[in-house]
């Protein structure tokens, strides 16, 4: 028979177990983005996006008159600072892993329109923090089967 403590210890531990065990296959792969953002006259915004080779991305900015700039791995697209009037959009896919580098400034007389979806690639710390909770959870547990076995002094 399975003493109150350890059984709580149990059952919080393998709680903690599946959730990170969910979050780690949850952060596998690419995710998909979606930006919308308006920028005021005279603002300025930048994006870097992290994916690997292969992922899609694509951008429409719309406004009286802004300036652009986008850099991406291997090179394609490689829009050196560029002037844009009414519109600009813009498809591309990742040729190498790395990060492509984005920025946008609003130089017209009215709002800019910023809408994009991005595939990006999770940070790979995260892949670590998902581990660490994992072994939080079998700690727990194996701290409350040490109830089971003999119970400490002061318990």
């Amino acid at each position: 028979m399975l003493e109150k403590r350890t059984l709580i210890g149990f059952i919080v531990g393998s709680i903690i177990i599946g959730i990170g065990v969910l979050a780690l296959f949850s952060s596998l792969g690419f995710k998909t983005v979606n930006e919308d953002k308006s920028l005021d006259i005279g603002e300025s915004t930048s994006y870097q996006i992290n994916a690997n080779k292969g992922a899609m991305q694509q951008m429409t900015i719309t406004g009286d008159k802004f300036d652009l700039k986008l850099t991406s791995p291997g090179g394609d697209p490689e829009i050196p600072l560029t002037h844009y009037t009414k519109e600009a959009s813009i498809d591309w896919a990742h040729l190498e892993d790395g990060v492509t580098n984005i920025q946008i400034q609003n130089t017209g007389n009215s709002e800019l329109h910023v809408k994009g979806t991005f595939q990006i690639t999770t940070d790979p710390i995260l892949f670590t923090y998902h581990f660490v909770v994992i072994i939080s959870g079998i700690v727990i547990i194996g701290f409350s089967m040490g109830f089971t076995l003999r119970k400490p002094k002061g318990f």
